[in-house]
């Protein structure tokens, strides 16, 4: 038995999710889940950090430094929920908060990676080692990076019927696991946005941090001159393995469409971006997934899976010999999927197991992830459990 305290902020900059583990070779438990909200000025620092025009590196110091206190803070609260003690905790396994990512090499930049929240600050407030930083060694073997996730839903959800995995962040990433599969039979990609674009949207044009429900989304319809020809864009051409992130479909992204089509109205552009986000993830699995494999199952988890708008449009697409699942009728819920997963991930790491899986990062071979920041010695910190 050992402890493990994932956290997780992902795209969608919504908060900071916490999830105590219990974790052996034998099993994987959820003992306690959190997601606590992020602060509105800390969400627009890390927007600024996040675009080239308005980040410096003086800004990515001070906010590496401030996410650490945060995700430090979200790694005692969860324990003091849960009513276990940090010195019982193997380790912290912190994602991190990404603010940059080159997936590949790409006029004349490296493919490189970078995400922010200091794992000193995350050791010495907590006392517990540290692991953070799991994509920059799957990069250093060839890969992009991403998504990580797949290899420890081969862990937890592999079973004796064709499934697929989509989890719905700020990006949207879809991990197939055919029945009964071998670790080199999975197959994972971004399928492109999740909630990024929506959440933009209903941030710039209704003051609301996203569409709560998609209730905005479906008193629209949907723009088929815009959906058209984002649906063009070349990233849903590529064959997989293949990540994106805010870099394609970020703030910038939403800018300048709403300047391109400015007398498309709110509600509409709500709309498109749901009908978006629904239709590049089924071209998604009419491309590349129903061909290989006859899924009977998808199972959407992420804050994606609480849109019913989006959930709706999803199961009008979706073939009829595939059933729309949520990520509760597996048993776990689904807030918590990506930050179980880096806890299981920091645990494999511990371990000095790989964690990824080439097949869907693209990676020459499988790594072990992330870097191990040792806990502070006893009696050096003065942090409070």
């Amino acid at each position: 038995m050992a402890y493990v305290i994932g956290l997780m902020s992902g795209t969608s900059l919504d908060g900071v999710d916490a999830a105590l583990v219990d974790i052996n070779d034998k099993r994987t438990k959820l003992i306690c889940f959190e997601s606590f909200s992020m602060p509105a000025d800390t969400r627009q620092r890390i927007l600024d950090c996040c675009s080239p025009e308005r980040s410096d590196i003086r800004l990515a110091c001070s906010l590496n430094v401030e996410l650490g206190y945060l995700f430090a803070n979200a790694a005692r609260m969860v324990c003091e929920k849960a009513g276990i003690s940090l010195k019982d905790v193997l380790c912290v396994a912190s994602h991190g908060q990404t603010v940059y990512h080159i997936p590949q090499h790409e006029n004349g930049w490296l493919a490189s990676t970078l995400q922010l929240g200091e794992p000193a600050i995350i050791a010495h407030e907590t006392g517990v080692q540290v692991v953070s930083g799991f994509r920059a060694m799957d990069m250093a073997a060839g890969g992009r990076g991403a998504p990580l996730v797949p290899y420890t839903e081969y862990l937890l959800y592999r079973s004796g019927m064709d499934r697929a995995l989509l989890n719905i962040g700020g990006i949207a990433n879809v991990t197939v696991l055919p029945a009964l599969c071998a670790m080199t039979d999975v197959l994972a990609f971004d399928t492109g946005p999740g909630n990024m674009i929506m959440d933009a949207l209903a941030r710039l044009l209704f003051d609301e941090p996203y569409d709560a429900g998609g209730a905005l989304a479906a008193q629209g319809q949907p723009n088929e001159t815009i959906l058209t020809e984002w649906l063009n864009l070349p990233y849903f051409y590529l064959p997989p393995p293949k990540a994106t992130g805010r870099e394609l479909f970020g703030e910038q992204f939403v800018r300048e469409a709403l300047q391109r089509w400015p007398k498309v109205n709110s509600h509409d552009w709500l709309a498109t971006a749901a009908h978006f986000t629904a239709r590049s993830v089924i071209h998604g699995l009419r491309d590349h997934v129903f061909p290989r494999c006859a899924v009977t199952q998808l199972v959407v988890s992420g804050g994606g899976s609480h849109n019913k708008t989006l959930l709706s449009l999803l199961s009008d697409l979706l073939p009829s010999s595939c059933a729309l699942l949520r990520q509760e009728d597996l048993g776990w819920p689904s807030d918590a999927k990506e930050a179980v997963a880096f806890a299981l991930l920091g645990y494999e790491t511990i371990h000095g197991r790989p964690g990824n899986l080439p097949a869907a990062t693209g990676a020459r071979h499988p790594v072990i992830l992330g870097n191990i920041t040792p806990a502070p010695l006893r009696g050096s910190t003065d942090s409070k459990e």
